[in-house]
């Protein structure tokens, strides 16, 4: 039987430390006392507007990020922060969010075939890593096991931002790895100009004979618009790179429904809109094996005994725990387990310039989703997965305040979270479970000269209940978090930044209340109702250029988290494991840079790395992280044509944890190419292209659970066309 983790009735607490709850506290007090003096705005300029540039060659447009709680320009981050949006964005879409992300500094993507890829940031993944649809979290069940896919469709997004390190704090404690915000179209922000506007666009692939097709309109009169959105995506099983053992990675399919409708009332001080999104995905799962599911405990030790006396089933024949099932002559049968995905979401969003007496702007967040799916096996369902959860978020921003030679700004905000979590059937692993999570945060800002100083904090209380049929009880976590960060300008175009941050991440549902078989991962796992809150201490210092012939951006982290949560595997049976929630220290540290030059007015050619060392106390491992990069770019435009590519190699990942493999290097050939053209004064359209993987290279994923079941795609050619008008 497996351990229960809570006995019925028992409630238990983890409390903050008393000198970091007086600090958050005084903190937080201290933001809601200056928003409190603000009555009049400042009378100085804004800081962000006065600064020159030197550079002599055309300047980009300005990239803001709505992220960073006060709407930043992306070089005044006092962490790092990466924006894809634009031809960068519609170049590296795809199927999965990680897959989308996958090759930014410091990202990496946690794939489950090609229907599941969860960023893996830093080396830090799942909870540790925030995913918000426009500064709201996406509610879906994909930080509970990897073969679950984030409910959102990166082709639709407008713009992704990734934030790295303590500038996270606002979203949530100890989100270590960082945050990624997509912004997307679903509510209209402004009425368009000409009455309409948008896109169609179409893609094919030759790997898996992938088709895509999307579009997205909005229109509006007077104060009203309404937009319209809609995809469909169909795909079959994908070819890994060469001298893969079988042509395709079986269980790699991937089919996807999505359309969303929303509409909003645009006003000259803001806006207030609403959107229903509807989300639903049926993809393989490559490497979901039954071997194991008849695997058991005896106390301690994993039990998996021989089925009726027979080592192995019989061909044509399967085993279902003792029950031994064979497929009849003729008979049709899944040959691959695969995940039926339904996700329906509404979003409420507003903003409104001066909304009281001292506020400068308010801002709302707010969402409801309806999460729902079901692991098919044999043709059967095997396990039903849902989550109903809502999630609203409140900010206020308070006017300029002239302090000294400088001026002062900043925001306070409260957020509240609920998650109503079950899951029946053979890997109900977590019996029905109720998350609710509270919080107030608040955050300053003072410029003066050169300088930037940013101060933020975030207190916040998390309970979590479980509702099972023989184990009940509650285990509360009260979480305080600080930050502090400095960007100095100590020469135009040159911003040196570092940051300072305290927080605490408390323990998921899943690894207090764990209690059962995991197919997906291999794993007996077993949560721990007594586990404390991570408490992580974490340093940034960056580098950047944002101005002239060359750029770059440099970047050094040093996280050490005091009781770092993981699964320790405590016994072994061939490939399945019983696996142990607990808690060690662990220390993360690593390095993230990139750096572009143009030769001239057509070429720009460019350099990135990224790596990151995580261990235990005593030097052991952390299980899955990614090995060192370094790779090579270039860009060419002329006219209304574009191209370039990447070169990278992927270093061998010799540095494992226990019952870990070694996952070998690679070297990766990307390449693109584009042209565009006007159809009329108003529409324009684009032809583009590209060629990943161009040397068919067997690529491995170290981060990845299945990793050798899952391979990355071999060579892939991507056409296609966009309209816009």
């Amino acid at each position: 039987m497996a351990r229960a983790p809570a006995r019925a009735g028992i409630a238990t607490t983890a409390r903050f430390r008393p000198h970091a709850l007086a600090i958050a506290c005084l903190g937080l007090s201290a933001l809601c006392s200056t928003v409190l003096q603000a009555q009049t705005p400042a009378t100085q300029p804004d800081a962000s507007s006065t600064a020159a540039s030197t550079d002599t060659t055309a300047q980009l447009p300005e990239v803001r990020v709505s992220a960073s709680a006060l709407d930043l320009p992306l070089e005044e981050s006092s962490t790092p922060v990466e924006v894809l949006d634009g031809q960068a964005l519609q170049l590296r879409s795809a199927a999965t969010l990680g897959e989308t992300l996958e090759g930014l500094p410091g990202v990496r993507n946690n794939n489950y075939g090609a229907g599941a890829g969860r960023p893996v940031i830093r080396g830090a993944d799942a909870a540790r890593v925030r995913i918000l649809s426009d500064g709201s979290e996406i509610q879906d069940a994909s930080t509970s096991s990897p073969d679950h896919a984030v409910a959102f469709e990166p082709l639709l997004a407008s713009q992704i931002e990734v934030l790295r390190g303590p500038s996270s704090l606002l979203y949530g404690g100890g989100i270590t790895g960082g945050v990624v915000n997509v912004r997307d179209n679903r509510i209209p922000t402004a009425v368009p100009e000409k009455g309409y506007e948008g896109k169609i666009e179409l893609r094919k692939s030759s790997n898996a004979r992938e088709g895509i097709g999307l579009f997205s309109v909005t229109g509006g009169q007077g104060p009203f618009a309404l937009h319209v959105e809609g995809l469909k995506r169909s795909a079959g099983e994908y070819e890994a790179g060469k001298n893969w053992s079988d042509k395709y990675v079986t269980g790699s399919n991937n089919n996807t429904w999505y359309g969303s409708v929303g509409g909003s009332f645009v006003h000259e001080r803001g806006y207030i809109g609403l959107a229903y999104s509807s989300l639903r995905s049926r993809y393989g799962l490559p490497g979901h094996s039954h071997e194991y599911e008849d695997c058991h405990l005896h106390g301690d030790a994993l039990h998996c005994a021989s089925h009726g006396g027979e080592e192995e089933a019989p061909d044509g024949c399967h085993w279902h725990g003792t029950e031994l099932h064979c497929t009849g002559e003729g008979e049709h049968e899944d040959e691959f387990a695969l995940v039926s995905m339904t996700s329906h979401r509404w979003d409420l969003r507003g903003e409104l310039q001066d909304p009281l007496p001292g506020f400068s702007r308010a801002r709302l967040r707010a969402s409801r989703t309806e999460y729902a799916h079901d692991e098919i096996e044999h043709g059967e369902i095997g396990t039903s997965f849902k989550n109903n959860a809502h999630d609203a978020r409140l900010e206020l921003e308070h006017q300029r305040i002239a302090v000294g030679a400088g001026e002062l700004r900043g925001m306070i905000g409260v957020q509240h979270s609920r998650r109503d979590f079950s899951a029946q059937g053979t890997e109900a692993y977590v019996e029905p479970t109720l998350t609710t999570n509270r919080a107030v945060f608040g955050l300053q800002e003072y410029r003066r000269g050169d300088w930037r100083f940013e101060l933020s904090g975030r207190y916040e209380w998390q309970s979590a209940r479980l509702d099972g049929l023989a184990r009940r009880g509650t285990v509360k976590h009260d979480m305080g978090s600080v930050s502090g960060g400095v960007n100095w300008n100590f020469q135009p175009g040159y911003v040196l930044s570092t940051s300072l941050s305290r927080s605490e991440r408390a323990p998921t549902a899943e690894e207090l209340f764990a209690g059962g078989i995991h197919l997906a991962t291999n794993t007996w796992e077993r949560g721990n109702a007594n586990l404390k809150s991570e408490k992580s201490s974490n340093f940034d210092i960056g580098l950047r250029k944002t101005s002239g012939a060359t750029r770059f951006n440099v970047s050094a982290f040093y996280n050490r988290i005091s009781d770092y949560i993981y699964a320790s595997t405590t016994d072994r049976y061939e490939g399945f494991r019983l696996i142990d929630y607990t808690q060690r220290d662990a220390t993360f540290k690593g390095l993230e840079a990139s750096a572009s030059h143009h030769l001239n007015t057509q070429w720009r050619v460019g350099v990135f790395g990224d790596w990151v060392h995580a261990s235990f106390k005593g030097g052991d491992a952390v299980p899955r992280i990614p090995a060192r990069r370094l790779g090579v770019n270039a860009r060419w435009e002329r006219g209304p044509w574009y191209a370039g590519g990447e070169f990278y190699r992927n270093a061998a990942q010799n540095r494992i944890a226990a019952y870990e493999t070694r996952t070998a290097g690679y070297n990766m050939l990307n390449l693109h190419m584009g042209w565009s053209g006007k159809l009329g004064q108003n529409q324009s359209y684009e032809l583009f292209a590209k060629l990943d993987n161009v040397l068919d290279k067997l690529a491995f994923n170290n981060t990845s659970f299945v990793k050798d079941a899952s391979p990355l795609r071999g060579r892939n050619l991507v056409v296609g066309m966009k309209v816009n008008f």
